[in-house]
């Protein structure tokens, strides 16, 4: 059966009566931001500039010992879900930091970096079914991103990991296969295989590349031409997901992770390379009002 983020799952969401989207802000994309989040410098700022704005939660990491407290007061003041990023090497390495996530808890829920790029093989498989049993002893999903120089950096080798494990719970960011594959159009193969990944999708990371860049601007407009690309992905593994045996309580993130320099684009001004081409911030309030409304065409 496929479930959502279902065990584990947050006491900050109260909203049960159907399953939904969960838009959240990524923390690291906060990183650096100017125009009209300049303003927000605090980590209290920055908290309530992203509840504020509409967004659901926040995607994080497990904070320090002393900051535990402080986050926990402003999730709940602002009613915000929480989800954490973690990148293991081994089974060892995520057994500890689910045994954190556990101590914290509140995180709805883990994205994965395997950080073993040159792992294949049976040795692979084991690495991922080792970490996917993990996630379930301790209640919390934990879902493997698709990144470059990690384990899943390969589109085809994470095309063979499903064959082999096919109830693998992915969190899609297909930025990173679109400037790796120089996919300045999409042919045919790359739709099918693109298309086949989504059936294990649960969660989004929205990042748009145009097979040169790993994120660009796509224009308030939505003018650019892989957005219709990215879109159509999105909305895709969004059917799929609600095409599961959904739970009322399940929940489908999306994270708006638009990170700064090196990420941004940028320009030299007094030979530093800081200064990006564009607002990010406006950016990501963009990709969050995209996201819902494919988010509702679906459900219609």
């Amino acid at each position: 059966m496929r479930s959502g983020i279902r065990y584990g799952v947050s006491t900050l969401m109260t909203d049960t009566s159907q399953e939904k989207l969960l838009v959240e802000m990524s923390w690291w994309g906060m990183n650096g931001l100017n125009g009209t989040a300049g303003h927000a410098a605090t980590f209290q700022e920055k908290v309530k500039l992203i509840a504020e704005n509409g967004f659901d939660g926040i995607n994080a990491f497990i904070p320090a010992r002393d900051e535990s407290a402080h986050w926990k007061e402003l999730l709940e003041q602002y009613n915000l879900s929480f989800s954490v990023n973690a990148y293991p090497s081994s089974i060892a390495d995520m057994a500890k930091f689910l045994e954190s996530a556990v101590a914290f808890g509140h995180v709805g829920y883990i994205n994965a970096q395997v950080m073993r790029p040159f792992l294949i093989g049976d040795q692979a498989l084991e690495l991922l079914s080792g970490i996917d049993a993990l996630s379930r002893q301790a209640g919390i999903p934990v879902y493997i991103e698709t990144h470059r120089g990690t384990i899943t950096q390969d589109l085809i080798r994470t095309k063979q990991f499903l064959e082999a494990l096919p109830a693998l719970m992915l969190t899609i960011d297909y930025s990173h296969y679109v400037v790796a594959g120089e996919l300045h159009t999409v042919s045919p193969e790359a739709e099918e295989m693109l298309q086949g990944l989504l059936l294990n999708a649960y969660s989004i990371h929205t990042r748009i590349s145009n097979g040169e860049q790993i994120q660009i601007d796509p224009g308030e407009a939505g003018v650019h031409p892989m957005l219709p690309h990215f879109a159509r992905w999105w909305a895709s593994a969004m059917k799929h997901w609600r095409s599961g045996n959904r739970h009322p309580r399940d929940r489908f993130p999306v994270v708006i992770e638009l990170g700064p320099a090196p990420y941004a684009i940028t320009v030299d001004e007094g030979g530093s390379r800081q200064t990006e081409i564009s607002d990010r911030w406006s950016q990501s309030l963009y990709l969050k009002q995209l996201v819902k409304e494919l988010w509702r065409q679906e459900r219609l």
